[in-house]
């Protein structure tokens, strides 16, 4: 027994530790959900006003509807569609009935139309405000006089197209005769790996038990032969 008592000890903490494991995944699991399913259902609500002021924390993924000027003025984002591939996403400056400028990302063009030009023009437009957190360390700087961008940071896109540092993603405009594909703001993007991680750890609790009794059933074996 005493020569048995350690690998039993190693066997059982190990498994304790990876149950935990899974068991916290678990939780973080149904946490995840919940918050993925809070946002969809602020995305979808009934839009509202721009408010003003406006806070990034409180108002992110909040609806909005506003009526305006789109300017001339535009940043083109590099993007991929998965029915198209390689697009440009279009942020363009906005100015509001009520004179307040702020940017509006109003969707994708084909990469050949990057140097259409296009006018200004009265639009009506629904949306969802959001700030973007889309550069880490792999991501290349803009390239500013080029116009060719790889994250929408909305500070530096504000600074460039003097607007206040506000991102309304469209949804909804009236622009029908403009030939630009909205892609509305969704919760696709936000990483929900748990799962993963759930059948990782249990899966790893199960072979530590296996061989856990495995190398005890041949430590009695020796002992008998």
């Amino acid at each position: 027994m005493r020569r048995l008592f350690l690998p039993l000890f190693f066997g059982i903490l190990g498994t304790v530790v990876l149950v935990s494991l899974g068991t916290w995944q678990m939780q973080r699991m149904t946490w995840k959900q919940s918050v993925i399913a809070d946002i969809n259902a602020r995305i979808a609500s009934d839009p509202v006003a721009l408010p003003n002021p406006i806070d990034a924390q409180r108002d992110k993924y909040l609806p909005v509807a506003t009526s305006g000027t789109i300017l001339e003025d535009e940043i083109h984002l590099l993007a991929s569609t998965r029915d198209v591939g390689a697009v440009y996403r279009l942020v363009s400056a906005f100015e509001t009935d009520g004179g307040r400028r702020i940017m509006v990302d109003r969707g994708w063009i084909n990469t050949e139309d990057k140097d259409t030009p296009r006018s200004a023009h009265a639009a009506d437009v629904i949306g969802n405000l959001h700030w973007p957190q889309e550069r880490d360390g792999f991501t290349p700087p803009n390239d500013v006089d080029g116009n060719i961008w790889f994250a929408r940071d909305v500070d530096q896109m504000a600074a460039v197209l003097n607007t206040e540092p506000v991102l309304l993603i469209v949804r909804e405009d009236s622009d029908k005769g403009v030939f630009v594909t909205p892609l509305p703001v969704d919760t696709t993007t936000l990483p929900n790996n748990h799962l993963e991680y759930v059948l990782t750890w249990y899966g790893l609790a199960i072979v530590w038990v296996g061989m856990t009794l495995y190398y005890l059933r041949r430590m009695r074996k020796t002992k008998k032969a």
